[in-house]
């Protein structure tokens, strides 16, 4: 059953699921007009509205004479607590009839948060910055959640409208002319649903049924109702919302956050509904369309296909990689950092995936391969909205350790046969920091959240003092200086990620297929040398994982190899190469700190 407010020539059908309702009435404010509803089956009232304009304003009043607006609202153009607005979808003129997407091995994904990407924060502003993004190598924007949540600024995962744009970023059509020019440049659009909680300020839905019972706790307020009474109607408003985002709006993909949070004991898992759904869709719009899931656990059943009773994602997110690079190069133990404990959890994310195995409260050390899960159906990251944000001070990889550890993480990254993703300004060495920021307008949840965010980031703590959520400075803060791009320095890093994806690009060896393409991986104290072969072609990817030089042996058979790629180069803002052009197997060589470097053999281009 849809929901919502379909307009489609002249004609309004306003499907709304309220099973506990006695009558529910659509107004329209702006005509001073009460319209009684009509009561379907599965607790489903109806309204069909003739001659009635797009654009016009609505809502809802309850048997308690109470007036809210759509759940499934698709813009709220007043903020959460406003009326809803009638969109016409089929007013926006597309021009992407021949994209077709994107296959998944191919994604090089770069994650932005909308408010923070550009001075204004706006979808219009992202627009002119897409050429570069594109020319840096980049093919995939993935965006935090754009979906509706009180107030101005926010992360995005406190939405409490699913289904509408975020209209501080602008309209429904601004979010479609992002789309159509992301397609007419070659790049793919995803997006980032959040359905395993809502946000506590605005949210109405508990007010038309048992969306969120409050017997169902999580980590972030009521869980969603799944598998208790009255679920039908909740588990169809969340199918048809991500739907809603493939069809109205041509996303090539979801990444759904905190995927396992979701808990359903009933016999047919709704993740497993989920994927049904979007493979279904695929098959009928012959699109190329990823779901990706986000999970800081590593259970085989999220990639396990759907005939085989998995739940059929088509990848996840992989922070097992993310832990082992940093807590090497950072040396940091806390937290779930605590868990890694040297070069070792770097080479077995390299060639395994999984480090660790389960779910709270049994997560435990890998035991058996899972080698047979597909390189292409891992994503993986030094940096991203998390790992940055949820630290005390939001501070990046490049503030933390220097550029030439970061510059080393991303080679790890995009050198490795995983999917790569960029968190926005890594590719030019951001300092700004990533921190979190609300804007509540009930004091006591102000209070509350500064609270619980002290308590969320004290497992990472540092020396600081947590910037206020709730204070515009902290925003303004977390916003990219572009002007750094444009720097001596800026150009030189954009250089270096411009060279590693050219690399992942024009070379098979360093692409995501099905096999991870590595031979042998050698460590010689905390120097890691990967040798990855493709046919006849083969390459060395050596890097010094410690902050001071370091001589090692040239390990790989067969050459000589010729150094293609150098961190340590003036052009990429190094302090100078140590390494020579040509290496031999027995050499020794110096490496500078955290310096990496890539040596080919017989490279096989790709045309």
């Amino acid at each position: 059953m849809h929901v919502g407010a379909d307009f489609q020539d002249g004609t309004c059908h306003f499907i709304v699921w309220a099973p506990n309702q006695k009558h529910l009435t659509l107004v329209l404010p702006e005509e001073n007009q009460y319209r009684p509803m009509d009561k379907s089956a599965g607790g489903y009232w109806t309204h069909t509205a003739e001659g009635i304009e797009a654009n016009t304003r609505y809502l809802y009043e309850l048997y308690n004479k109470t007036k809210t607006p759509d759940p499934a609202s698709h813009y709220q153009p007043e903020g959460v607590f406003g009326a809803s607005q009638v969109i016409n979808h089929d007013a926006f003129h597309w021009n992407d009839h021949k994209w077709r997407g994107l296959d998944l091995k191919d994604l090089v994904i770069y994650e932005l948060h909308v408010g923070t990407f550009t001075p204004k924060g706006t979808l219009k502003a992202m627009q002119s910055r897409l050429k570069e993004l594109y020319e840096l190598g980049i093919n995939t924007v993935e965006l935090m959640p754009i979906a509706q949540f009180s107030g101005t600024r926010n992360w995005g995962y406190d939405g409490v409208f699913p289904y509408a744009v975020h209209n501080s970023y602008g309209k429904p059509d601004d979010l479609k002319a992002l789309v159509n020019e992301c397609h007419n440049q070659g790049l793919a659009l995803i997006v980032d649903c959040v359905y395993n909680h809502i946000g506590p300020e605005g949210n109405c839905l508990n007010n038309y049924g048992p969306y969120f019972p409050v017997t169902h706790l999580g980590r972030w307020g009521a869980n969603i109702n799944l598998d208790g009474p009255q679920n039908e109607g909740v588990r169809n408003y969340f199918l048809e919302n991500i739907i809603h985002w493939l069809s109205c709006y041509h996303v090539d993909g979801i990444r759904l956050d905190a995927a396992l949070a979701m808990q359903d004991k009933s016999s047919h898992h709704f993740l497993s509904e989920l994927n049904e759904k979007i493979h279904a869709y695929r098959e009928v719009s012959g699109r190329k369309i990823h779901f990706i899931a986000e999970s800081g656990y590593n259970i085989p059943q999220v990639l396990t296909p759907l005939e085989e009773g998995g739940f059929g994602f088509d990848a996840q997110w992989l922070d097992d990689f993310h832990h082992a690079v940093f807590a090497l190069l950072s040396g940091e133990r806390e937290g779930y950092y605590g868990r890694y404990d040297g070069i070792h959890d770097i080479v077995e994310a390299l060639t395994e995936g999984f480090v660790f195995f389960g779910d709270d409260p049994d997560y435990r050390r890998r035991e058996g391969s899972y080698h047979w899960i597909p390189a292409e159906r891992f994503v993986v990251f030094s940096q991203n909205h998390d790992q940055v944000g949820n630290r005390l001070l939001g501070d990046r990889l490049v503030a933390l350790l220097g550029i030439e550890a970061a510059k080393l993480a991303a080679g790890i990254v995009l050198l490795s046969s995983y999917v790569p993703l960029l968190f926005m300004g890594e590719e030019y060495g951001e300092m700004a920091p990533f921190q979190f920021f609300v804007d509540y307008q009930n004091r006591a949840l102000v209070e509350a959240v500064k609270v619980g965010r002290e308590k969320e980031v004290a497992f990472l703590h540092r020396q600081g003092v947590l910037a206020d959520p709730q204070s515009s400075a902290t925003f303004e803060r977390s916003k990219l200086n572009w002007q750094a791009r444009n720097t001596e320095q800026g150009q030189k890093i954009l250089s270096y990620y411009r060279a590693l994806i050219a690399l992942r690009r024009t070379h098979l060896l360093f692409q995501s297929q099905i096999e991870r393409q590595i031979k042998h991986i050698y460590t010689q104290k905390n120097v890691l040398i990967m040798h990855k072969q493709n046919c006849d072609a083969e390459a060395g990817v050596i890097a010094n994982c410690t902050n001071t030089p370091t001589s090692y042996t040239f390990p790989l058979e067969g050459g000589p190899y010729t150094k293609v790629l150098d961190s340590a180069d003036f052009a990429y803002a190094g302090l100078g190469p140590t390494l020579p052009t040509l290496a031999l197997k027995g050499e020794t060589h110096t490496l500078r700190a955290f310096n990496l470097a890539v040596f080919l053999k017989n490279p096989r281009i790709v045309n």
